[in-house]
């Protein structure tokens, strides 16, 4: 886990020193255009550069997220007080196998919830009509995943 932290500590300086070389790159092209524009043009008009502040800005912030990652990925590793069973050498296959929880693999509730998702957001991008049903039916797909084993056959 120490080795995900130092790899997410890594991007995250990759991610800031690209972000200042695309935000200066992008300050001299500008400038560039803007030399260009007032040879074909003529003087006047604007002339001061700028970077193109969606990209510095995107970059920076994939910076900011994967430090976050890597410092919530260095305090679980310092909390849990040593290393996770995949990181061993010699642990066995069944150190790293927990209890993941319970689920119904006779379940058609996923499929139904998913199709009501797909509703919502068809309905989002076609009419907003469409995501009406979706959410009437997402909230009826939600319920029946519930409450599934409290009728029928697999009740308790």
């Amino acid at each position: 886990m120490k080795v995900n932290a130092n790899i997410f500590w890594l991007l995250a300086v990759f991610f800031a020193v690209v972000a200042v070389a695309y935000s200066i790159w992008s300050y001299f092209v500008s400038l560039a255009q803007i030399e260009d524009y007032a040879q074909r043009v003529g003087p006047g008009g604007i002339t001061e550069g700028h970077p193109e502040w969606v990209g510095t800005i995107a970059l920076a912030l994939c910076a900011v997220l994967a430090g976050f990652i890597a410092f919530y990925i260095g305090k679980v590793h310092k909390a849990q007080g040593g290393e996770l069973p995949e990181d061993r050498l010699d642990a066995n296959i069944d150190d790293g196998d927990p209890e993941l929880g319970h689920f119904s693999p006779w379940s058609w509730w996923p499929i139904v919830l998913a199709g009501a998702g797909s509703l919502v957001m068809l309905g989002l991008a076609v009419g907003v009509w469409i995501s009406f049903i979706g959410a009437a039916l997402t909230f009826v797909a939600i319920v029946g995943w519930v409450y599934e084993y409290y009728r029928g056959n697999f009740s308790h």
